[in-house]
């Protein structure tokens, strides 16, 4: 995309999130309209709907030609996704953040072109911080550029995980744990991929969707982060699979331990 397109890109999503964000606050005391999908944990509200479908009409409004991929609806990623401009939306990222704390979540978008990352937004709605930006413009939290990823070592960072997985040890993930300097948990990818990209953890591991991902793979890749799936190959983008973002010290290190390597 040419640079002043990719600038126009960018301020109309930033307006459209903004838009959505200040539509979310005003339900934020509002009696909740929530339903379940794949479980008790997974959880929908009518909020989550509005903005969907309030970002994806502006969305192909500007971009008739784009492809959408939303959570909420089919929730499934085209075949020829990689094809032109594609959009992945995640409304509400941390639903359930937003249905018990009223805080920590994020509105989503993630724009790839031709399968290649293009630009992603992050909105931390009631902290009121902006991630955005992309390979040809740079990473930005509101109007502050953000300052590369730092590469060090797994002891010299704190890792954000995913609780079942912790629970479970799935790939080994404890032993993963107790090399690192510390775990947390936020309970969204939003909030999470935040603090990675202002350097206040090292990794993340979890296993996510392609609307959790798509964003922040772009603003993190972009900072010098790397995106591997727990065997060290490349994400697939197109369902839900376990995946680690770290710089490159400390994702070699992961992907050793949690195949098994480190005997």
């Amino acid at each position: 995309m040419e640079q002043e397109a990719l600038y126009r890109l960018s301020r109309s999503l930033q307006k459209w999130i903004l838009e959505a964000a200040a539509y979310t606050r005003t339900q934020i005391k509002q009696p909740l309209t929530v339903s379940t999908k794949s479980g008790p944990n997974d959880l929908v509200t009518n909020v989550d709907c509005a903005n969907q479908a309030f970002l994806a009409e502006k969305i192909k409004t500007a971009y008739p030609n784009a492809q959408l991929v939303g959570e909420e609806g089919a929730g499934e990623v085209p075949d020829d996704w990689q094809q032109g401009l594609t959009f992945f939306i995640d409304p509400i990222d941390g639903t359930m953040n937003f249905v018990k704390q009223r805080a920590n979540f994020a509105i989503m978008i993630g724009v790839y072109e031709d399968g290649q990352p293009l630009f992603g937004i992050i909105y931390d709605v009631m902290a009121d911080q902006l991630f955005w930006g992309g390979p040809q413009l740079g990473i930005f939290e509101n109007e502050a550029a953000l300052k590369n990823a730092v590469d060090e070592p797994l002891q010299e960072g704190l890792i954000c995980v995913n609780t079942r997985m912790v629970v479970t040890n799935e790939a080994h993930l404890q032993e993963v744990l107790y090399q690192c300097s510390g775990v947390r948990i936020y309970g969204s990818a939003g909030i999470t991929f935040a603090h990675l990209l202002k350097g206040q953890v090292q990794a993340y591991i979890s296993k996510l969707a392609p609307w959790d991902i798509a964003a922040g793979r772009v603003l993190a890749e972009t900072l010098g982060f790397q995106v591997l799936q727990f065997d060290g190959q490349s994400i697939s983008m197109m369902r839900k699979e376990g995946m680690i973002i770290a710089p490159k010290q400390a994702i070699q290190e992961i992907v050793t331990i949690m195949n098994g390597s480190n005997d």
